[in-house]
């Protein structure tokens, strides 16, 4: 397991790396946006732990590339600002999971290693969900439909996957947290609503359909012609 640390204070740098080496994690870091860019390309990691104010190339923009090549490998975010826009960004980006300062090193280690055991291939995932003209073939964890591939963050095709594992039947926002971060990691609802907003921007809006519906008070369903 190795964790790419994308981090330009030094001290906060050395410090997630102890935390995470102590938990048996091996670590790499970097300071420098530019740098982090190339190294990402250059080798293979099963998290990122990606700071927003970087110099040469800020954590959006380091995200955003990534994600044109690599959609599977979870990328922790972490701010200095607990603001919604600011996350909402983070995740238009392409993050995992939002991580604000000052945090308890306990609390990162947890959400690491949910987001590295939820990333991982789980048994059984070789079948494909199909939903009407929606095809999840989790065996190379990839969206169709109509013939046309979606890509998705690993975040937002966990979700589209849990509900097309319950088609039809209403998801709650709590059993899809649950479902993809776990008990252990504090995700707020609102969360769940910006994701299911940017799938149905990839899912719905560009083929002109409905299939990601909301039962008010209760939760999310898919439906179907």
């Amino acid at each position: 397991m190795k964790v790419l640390i994308i981090e330009d204070d030094p001290l906060l740098n050395e410090n997630i790396r102890g935390a995470l080496n102590a938990e048996g994690i091996q670590t790499e870091f970097v300071f420098d946006g530019q740098l982090a860019v190339r190294m990402l390309r250059q080798k293979k990691f099963d998290c990122i732990v990606l700071d927003i104010n970087l110099p040469g190339k800020n954590g959006f923009e380091i995200c955003k590339d990534f994600r044109t090549y690599n959609s599977s490998t979870p990328v922790l975010i972490l701010t200095a600002f607990d603001e919604l826009e600011d996350k909402i960004h983070g995740y238009d980006c392409g993050a995992d999971d939002y991580l604000t300062k000052p945090f308890f090193m306990r609390e990162l280690t947890l959400r690491i290693h949910s987001l590295i055991r939820r990333s991982a291939p789980q048994q059984g995932d070789s079948k494909q969900i199909v939903m009407g003209d929606i095809v999840i073939d989790q065996s190379k964890k990839s969206v169709e439909r109509s013939n046309t591939e979606i890509n998705l963050t690993p975040r937002e095709y966990q979700i589209l996957c849990m509900l097309g594992k319950n088609m039809g039947e209403i998801v709650t926002k709590e059993q899809l947290i649950e479902g993809i971060w776990g008990t252990s990691v504090n995700v707020n609802t609102n969360t769940i609503e910006v994701y299911v907003n940017f799938l149905r921007n990839k899912i719905d809006k560009p083929f002109g359909k409905k299939s990601i519906r909301t039962k008010v008070g209760y939760g999310y369903y898919i439906e179907t012609e």
